[in-house]
């Protein structure tokens, strides 16, 4: 089974003291926030934090990232491929294995970091991808 979605949304990123010098401070990722449609472009579903994918029937899947690549697009998010780590529901969902984005255009965090001043502010970077989803067939 592969199911291919279209994500369009923001990447949040939050200003945090740096993990390696506390004294500087640096946009650390806290998840997307998307919506997700069919090549028909209705809305099956949601992208948040986990990373999750939460299909409008009630299906969702848990992602853990195995391995990335650069986007051939300048300030573009990776490409990934991710591992389910577990679904629950029936529908959409119940069987993804594993899931790949591609063709991803923004949702990259600015090169310049943040400043003390801005800690705990949210950045919101607008992206889209396509996501496969690839499982058993049942």
């Amino acid at each position: 089974m592969i199911k291919q979605l279209h994500a369009a949304g923001v990447q949040i990123y939050e200003c945090q003291p740096a993990k390696n010098d506390p004294s500087q401070y640096e946009w650390a990722f806290k998840g997307p926030e998307a919506n997700l449609f069919s090549k028909a472009g209705r809305n099956v579903g949601k992208h948040y934090a986990g990373p999750t994918w939460e299909a409008s029937d009630g299906s969702k899947v848990v992602g853990e990232v195995i391995g990335n690549s650069p986007s051939p697009k300048p300030d573009s998010i990776p490409w990934l491929l991710l591992r389910a780590k577990g679904t629950a529901g029936n529908g959409l969902f119940t069987h993804v294995q594993f899931i790949r984005r591609l063709n991803t255009k923004g949702g990259s965090v600015p090169a310049a970091g943040c400043r003390k001043e801005q800690a705990g502010q949210q950045l919101r970077a607008s992206y889209t991808a396509d996501y496969l989803f690839y499982g058993a067939r049942h």
